[in-house]
C-alpha cells in the first residue's frame, strides 16, 4: 500500500486529515511507522500562521517515536521492528559551532536542512544521511512510546536549566505556564531549586503547574507580578528568571524580577521584528546578565532522552491527552485554552 493517513497543512488554520503518498524509503535509509507524536507549541503557531509563506501542502510533527517498518538495501545500522525515537536536531559536529560545544548552532546548511518534520502522519521517511550523523535512539521495550515522544521537547528545557546552572539553593521565575513552563519546573525541582515561582495568565494553566514542583503562582492579570515576586523574596528578586512566553512584554518585566547580580533568561521566541524595551540603567547598575536560549548540543539532547525514559521523571503527569490524528485540530484547542498540557497524537488509533 502506497497511501498513508496525514494531517496536511493547506494554509494557516486549514488543516486537513487525509489520505496521502506513503513516502518510500531511501537506499541508504529507512521507513518508520509512526506510533506517537507530540503536539508542541511550535507546532501550533506554524500551524495556525502563514509559516511557509504560502507554500503549501506540508505537513508538521517533530516529536516522532515509532518502529522500523522498511530499510534501504544500503543501510545496516537499524533492522525492521527497531523502536526508535528521531531527535529533529543534526549536527555535522565539524564546523567551529559544532567543535566550541555548541553543536545546537551548526552552521552546516546541508545537515540543518535534515530538521526532522512529517510526524502527523502515519509514516516518515529518514534519510542515510541523518542516520550517519545521528541524534536517533534505540527506546528500551519497557518504555511507551508515549513517554520517549517527550524526549523532543525535553530536550531544549533540559539545556537551557543545564546552561545556567539552576540548582541547589536558587530562587527561580518561570513566566509562563504552558507545557514547555512545566518542564522547567519539574526538572528545576529535581536539580535542586528551593524556590520556583510560576507565572502566567490562566488559572487554569497554573493549577495544573502545582503539580509540577511549583510552590508559589502568580496570575499576573490580578496582580502585579513584578511586586508579587518581590513579596515572595523578600524584597530582593528572584536568583534567577525564564521568559518562556512568546510576548516581549515578559521579557521586558523579567528584569524587575531578579535580584542584583541575578540572571535572566530570554527563552520564548517572540514576533519576528518585534522590539522589545528594556531598563537598560536597571541592567547596567544591578549587574543583571541576560541570555538567550535556543535549541540543545548533541549531548544535551541525549541526556534529555535518557531522562524522558527514567523512573525519575513523571512523564504521566505531563500527558493529559492522548488523541487519534484525526482529532488534531482538537488537540490544537486543548492546548491553546490551556486545559491540556501536552498532547499526545497516535496516527493509527480510530476516531
Amino acid at each position: 500500500m502506497n497511501k498513508m493517513k496525514a494531517a496536511v497543512m493547506y494554509g494557516p488554520g486549514d488543516i486537513r486529515v487525509e489520505m496521502t503518498k506513503k513516502p518510500e524509503c531511501p537506499k541508504d535509509g529507512l521507513i518508520l511507522k509512526i506510533m506517537a507524536v507530540g503536539l508542541c507549541g511550535s507546532d501550533i503557531r506554524n500551524l495556525t500562521s502563514d509559516s511557509r509563506k504560502g507554500d503549501y501542502p506540508f505537513i508538521y510533527g517533530h516529536e516522532i517515536v515509532g518502529i522500523v517498518d522498511e530499510t534501504g538495501t544500503e543501510q545496516t545500522r537499524y533492522q525492521v521492528g527497531q523502536r526508535l525515537f528521531l531527535f529533529p536536531g543534526t549536527y555535522c559536529m565539524k564546523c567551529d559551532n559544532c567543535i566550541s560545544g555548541h553543536s545546537e548552532n551548526c552552521s552546516d546548511k546541508e545537515v540543518t536542512a535534515l530538521s526532522g518534520t512529517g510526524g502527523f502522519a502515519q509514516y516518515v521517511a529518514v534519510k542515510g544521511k541523518k542516520i550517519e550523523l545521528g541524534g536517533i535512539y534505540e527506546i528500551p521495550e519497557d518504555v511507551s512510546f508515549d513517554a520517549a515522544s517527550l524526549g523532543e521537547p525535553l530536550t531544549s528545557v533540559f539545556a537551557c536549566l543545564d546552561n545556567v546552572n539552576i540548582g541547589y539553593p536558587d530562587s527561580l521565575v518561570i513566566i509562563g505556564a504552558g507545557p514547555i513552563g512545566c518542564f522547567m519546573a519539574q526538572l528545576a525541582k529535581i536539580r535542586g531549586a528551593q524556590k520556583i515561582i510560576m507565572i502566567d495568565l490562566n488559572d487554569t494553566r497554573l493549577n495544573m503547574a502545582k503539580e509540577f514542583g511549583v510552590d508559589i503562582t502568580i496570575n499576573s492579570s490580578k496582580e502585579d507580578p513584578i511586586e508579587a515576586v518581590r513579596r515572595f523574596t523578600d524584597g530582593k528578586g528572584a536568583d534567577k528568571v525564564i521568559s518562556a512566553t512568546p510576548a516581549n512584554s515578559t521579557q521586558t518585566q523579567s528584569i524587575h524580577m531578579v535580584k542584583k547580580g541575578g540572571l535572566v533568561v530570554f527563552f520564548g521566541g517572540v514576533p519576528k521584528g518585534s522590539l522589545t524595551e528594556l531598563d537598560c540603567n536597571l541592567i547596567h547598575y544591578n549587574n543583571i546578565w541576560i541570555k538567550g536560549h535556543f535549541g540543545a548540543s548533541y549531548i544535551q539532547s541525549k541526556r534529555a532522552f535518557e531522562l524522558a525514559i527514567s523512573k525519575e521523571f513523571p512523564t504521566q503527569k505531563f500527558i493529559t491527552h492522548i488523541l487519534p490524528l484525526d482529532k488534531i485540530n482538537e488537540g490544537i484547542e486543548l492546548t491553546r485554552t490551556g486545559e491540556a498540557i501536552k498532547v499526545v497524537l497516535h496516527p493509527w488509533d480510530e476516531a
